[in-house]
């Protein structure tokens, strides 16, 4: 989820047949391509190359079954990605290392990895656009939820952005005095 932007929700409702590993022709890397049902309906994601790993270990995991020949069984494209609750699991550990509330005493929760994501993506630059519509959310959410690491992202050059007087339209005529 820290590499997805999924909410615990939308993990909960992913099968294998919804995710895809490609090769992603602009940055040259092999992500993830996600076909999200969730609170918004259907939605697409597209991954961080970290999250490529994980789930190959995932899908490459046998299921607890064996075949009927006693090999392993491998999982069905209609099988749940998370076939446990994820989020129990992701609570226990964060109870086990001492790491279920942070700093401040606000706990932590699988919520948390959209946030990591999200907040992330906005230090490295991404447009808040494109990172709204990869997490189905809207940029006025993210601008309420994480302002604080969007001043990060603000370039003044590009903010400060001074025009010429010629292109304001103030062009001075020769017959005008320079001063005025």
């Amino acid at each position: 989820m820290a590499n997805t932007g999924v909410r615990p929700d939308e993990a909960c409702n992913l099968q294998h047949r919804d995710v895809e590993v490609v090769h992603d022709e602009a940055t040259g890397e092999t992500i993830l391509v996600i076909e999200v049902r969730g609170k918004t309906g259907i939605g697409y994601c597209k991954s961080t190359a970290n999250a490529v790993r994980p789930y190959q270990r995932i899908l490459n995991r046998p299921k607890r079954e064996k075949n009927p020949d006693g090999s392993d069984s491998l999982p069905n494209p209609n099988d749940p990605v998370f076939p446990n609750n994820q989020i129990k699991i992701f609570n226990s550990l964060l109870r086990r290392i001492g790491l279920k509330v942070d700093r401040d005493g606000n706990p932590r929760t699988a919520y948390s990895l959209r946030h990591t994501y999200i907040c992330l993506r906005l230090m490295e630059g991404a447009d808040i656009y494109q990172i709204a519509k990869n997490c189905r959310t809207s940029v006025e959410m993210i601008e309420k939820h994480y302002a604080r690491h969007i001043k990060n992202t603000l370039d003044a050059a590009a903010i400060n952005v001074r025009r010429t007087g010629q292109s304001r339209g103030n062009i001075q005529r020769p017959d005008e005095d320079a001063g005025s």
